[in-house]
């Protein structure tokens, strides 16, 4: 799995011109599945997600979790990280999950975010959606799976 963290003031996503989900502080996720991802990357995710220490403390150190600051996650789904653009101009997505399967991981992640106390919102798989981030610091953070 591929996912971009961003810190956020807030973040929404809207679909049909409808706001579908939103969070004041917290994180954006930018989610990306592939077809071997499964319980095992979940797990780590979810693990290193909630307890990621990228806020500040009454120091200014960045050192407080997702939890400490009472923030919120709002997740979307996103293919294209796995776009591969080595050859010509147009990518391809060959790498990134069928379907079914992208979205079956993608909402387990997000459970498994939710069972950690955290309140997440998310966009819908395979949308069209308008994601309106800002990004506080900014502070963005990738993880990949293929390197934990």
């Amino acid at each position: 799995m591929r996912v971009v963290l961003q810190r956020v003031r807030e973040a929404s996503v809207s679909i049909d011109g409808k706001v579908h989900g939103q969070i004041g502080k917290g994180f954006a996720l930018l989610v990306g599945v592939s077809d071997t991802d499964g319980d095992e990357e979940v797990a780590y995710l979810t693990h290193k997600i909630s307890k990621l220490r990228v806020f500040e403390d009454e120091n200014g150190k960045l050192n407080l979790d997702i939890n400490a600051v009472h923030g919120a996650i709002l997740s979307i789904s996103q293919f294209t990280l796995y776009a591969d653009t080595k050859k010509g101009n147009r990518p391809s997505f060959t790498n990134a999950g069928e379907p079914e399967h992208a979205d079956k991981v993608y909402e387990q992640l997000n459970d498994s975010l939710r069972q950690t106390g955290l309140d997440v919102q998310s966009g819908v798989f395979g949308a069209d959606m308008l994601v309106n981030i800002q990004n506080d610091g900014p502070v963005t953070i990738i993880f990949d799976t293929e390197h934990k």
